[in-house]
Formats: C-alpha cells, sequence, structure tokens
C-alpha cells in the first residue's frame, strides 16, 4: 500500500514464506507490494535498524517566503491555522501556490509553534474515588496564645478530609 510503511514484522513474515512460495506469492501474503518485496531482499537490515532519511524529496515551496512572511504572520497571530496561511500567501502570490502545499504548511506551522510558538497550558486529569485518599495536615497553634486555667497551652490542630470531598 502506498504511503505506508513495511514493519519488521511484515520483513520477516515475508522472508519466512519466501522459501515455501514465490516472490508474488510471498509478498501478496505479507501485505506489501512486489517492488517493495525486491528491495526487502537487496538489503539485510529490517526497517527498524535503517537511519533515518534525512534529505528532501523535492525542493521545498516555501522556501523564499517562511522566514520573511509566514513566520511574521505566526509571531503576529500564533493562532493562525495553516489554511488561513495558505489562503494569504495565495492571494499574495497568485498562481504560485496550490492547495496541495497545505500539508507541508501545516507540518512547518506545527514546528515552529513546538519551537516558538506561546507556552501551551498543561492538565494532568485527576481522579479520586470516593473513600479511597485522604488529605491529612497539621498546624502548629502556640502563636494563638491559648490559655488552660492561667497555663500557656501549647497544641496542635489535625484536619483531615477526603479528597473526593
Amino acid at each position: 500500500m502506498p504511503g505506508k510503511r513495511i514493519t519488521d514484522l511484515q520483513v520477516t513474515k515475508y522472508k519466512a514464506l519466501r522459501g515455501e512460495y514465490s516472490q508474488e506469492a510471498a509478498a501478496a501474503k505479507t501485505g506489501i507490494s512486489v517492488a517493495s518485496a525486491r528491495r526487502v531482499e537487496a538489503t539485510t537490515a529490517l526497517p527498524s535498524q535503517r537511519p533515518p532519511r534525512h534529505w528532501r524529496t523535492r525542493a521545498d515551496p516555501l522556501a523564499d517566503v517562511w522566514a520573511t512572511e509566514v513566520v511574521p504572520m505566526l509571531e503576529g497571530a500564533p493562532s493562525l491555522m495553516a489554511v488561513t496561511v495558505l489562503e494569504e500567501l495565495q492571494r499574495r502570490h497568485p498562481g504560485r501556490f496550490d492547495d496541495s502545499v497545505l500539508r507541508t504548511l501545516q507540518r512547518r506551522v506545527g514546528h515552529w509553534r513546538a519551537q516558538y510558538g506561546p507556552e501551551r497550558e498543561i492538565y494532568f486529569a485527576q481522579e479520586h474515588p470516593p473513600g479511597r485518599l485522604g488529605l491529612s495536615d497539621f498546624t502548629v497553634a502556640n502563636e494563638l496564645d491559648v490559655s488552660l486555667g492561667g497555663l500557656a497551652f501549647p497544641h496542635r490542630l489535625y484536619q483531615f478530609a477526603l479528597a473526593h470531598s
């Protein structure tokens, strides 16, 4: 299937089936194309053992407008969506940016937000079932100068509350 990466499990299964079946049959049983099967046979490394690709497969369509136009737009309004930025670029440069650039722009905007965008609030949901957790606290109350029968009464206050309440 185009766009889906071949997993280590598929490669191992293909190599095991290859001893019994033809290349086409083993590839079909594994769920990969015959072209991918040829590539699998040509290499000994599993997909997870290969180094990540560091080169581009095509020229970056946003290279000359990214720093001069897109970044200032994002700095001015960090919550702008990539669709809005693309529409503005299409308005400024008619016929230059096709709708197919949208996914590239979404990735670039996501990376920009991760590095330079505003801080995001993080919430950790807490679940407190009834009767499970309790909060306990002692408070030293000597500063209150409580006295019993004319004598100073140093004491502490204790508070207990269920987390659910």
